[in-house]
């Protein structure tokens, strides 16, 4: 067993090392090791679950997401969250500081947006990584499948999914079913009165 490892290390750093066999030795791994998946993938895992995301996502055009910003305070924005050629991405105009903030810390969640309490059928939130679309191809292709991208340059992230989760009444309006999925897991419906 080698020494403790010292120092940051970025999902980058930690790749390359991995690829030659010198990656550091980590006790604890760090919130953005965890093991993410595509929408098209959490669907397939959870698909009555993916359902009722997409129900309550598409309930609301706007939708809350929260970042990180760079003194480690929340913040919180408002955005639309198109989902998309099996992804869900976060789309748009460049230099945003919401987008500054994915790039230095990946981590972000989302909230589907909320009824008022007297119509109110659940609420559904995803959490995960967000990765930078670079990529022409696939930048074109989200904006050819998406209703509405304003012409020029935009900025775009793919969301890899690390939790879903939606809150609902049960049918008899009595108590909360929280329905819960983390990637890799079963998912677990909790209930509370």
């Amino acid at each position: 067993m080698g020494a403790p490892f010292r120092g940051r290390v970025t999902a980058d750093h930690f790749e390359a090392r991995a690829a030659t066999g010198t990656a550091p030795r980590v006790s604890v791994a760090p919130a953005w090791l965890t093991v993410v998946t595509s929408w098209q993938e959490f669907s397939a895992q959870a698909p009555e679950l993916a359902v009722r995301v997409a129900e309550r996502f598409d309930a609301h055009r706007h939708k809350t997401m929260a970042t990180i910003r760079p003194d480690g305070s929340p913040r919180i924005s408002g955005t639309e969250v198109p989902i998309k050629l099996g992804q869900v991405y976060l789309g748009g105009m460049t230099g945003n500081k919401r987008f500054a903030d994915l790039r230095r810390d990946p981590r972000v969640a989302i909230h589907s947006g909320s009824d008022d309490p007297e119509v109110w059928t659940g609420d559904a939130k995803i959490a995960g990584r967000a990765v930078e679309v670079s990529d022409e191809k696939e930048k074109a292709a989200f904006r050819d499948a998406a209703e509405e991208v304003p012409p020029g340059d935009f900025e775009l992230f793919r969301v890899e999914l690390t939790e879903a989760v939606v809150v609902r009444l049960s049918e008899e309006r009595d108590r909360l079913l929280i329905d819960v999925w983390r990637e890799g897991g079963p998912v677990r419906t909790h209930v509370r009165r």
